[in-house]
């Protein structure tokens, strides 16, 4: 039987304390001891973007990041985007309208990016957009409609933050 340790993440603002095996990664402990489901696995090797979520508000994979590494830090998940009274937040609102997806699959991931693209400071352009947004896939090929939808939501959030 492996060592387990003790920890602590605020997952989508709320303390969560655990007990974990330290090769659990981000990806499965969300799903498997908080019970949210909303990140995906997608390749499990860092190549796809689908298990994107933002720790200390940077996009990190989560398949690629340890558990033990968020010790101590803020994560945000897909399902911690909205506020509390259930409004989306624009992004994912965006994306809706936008029709920004087909399968939705990938979608966390991308919106999770898309968050921090805008956040960072990315979002000027398609071109640069496409850039920053290279390591979420989309295997439907939703690409056009992700782009529309995050230069609406980048267009909403500069206004609404001056």
């Amino acid at each position: 039987m492996s060592e387990r340790i003790s920890l602590t993440m605020q997952v989508n603002g709320q303390p969560y304390p655990m007990e974990i095996d330290p090769r659990v990664t981000l990806l499965d402990a969300l799903p498997e001891h908080l019970n949210l489901t909303g990140t995906k696995k997608g390749c499990d090797q860092g190549q796809c973007g689908a298990c994107t979520v933002l720790v200390n508000g940077q996009r990190v994979l989560s398949c690629l990041t340890l558990a033990a590494q968020a010790d101590g830090a803020e994560v945000t998940s897909i399902e911690g985007l909205q506020s509390a009274s259930g409004e989306l937040h624009p992004v994912q609102r965006c994306f809706v309208e936008n029709d920004a997806f087909q399968c939705g699959y990938c979608t966390p991931g991308q919106i999770m990016s898309a968050v921090a693209c805008i956040k960072e400071g990315h979002a000027g352009s398609d071109d640069e957009i496409r850039e920053y947004m290279s390591g979420n896939l989309c295997r439907c090929g939703a690409y056009p409609h992700i782009i529309d939808a995050i230069k609406q939501a980048a267009a909403e959030m500069a206004k609404e933050s001056a």
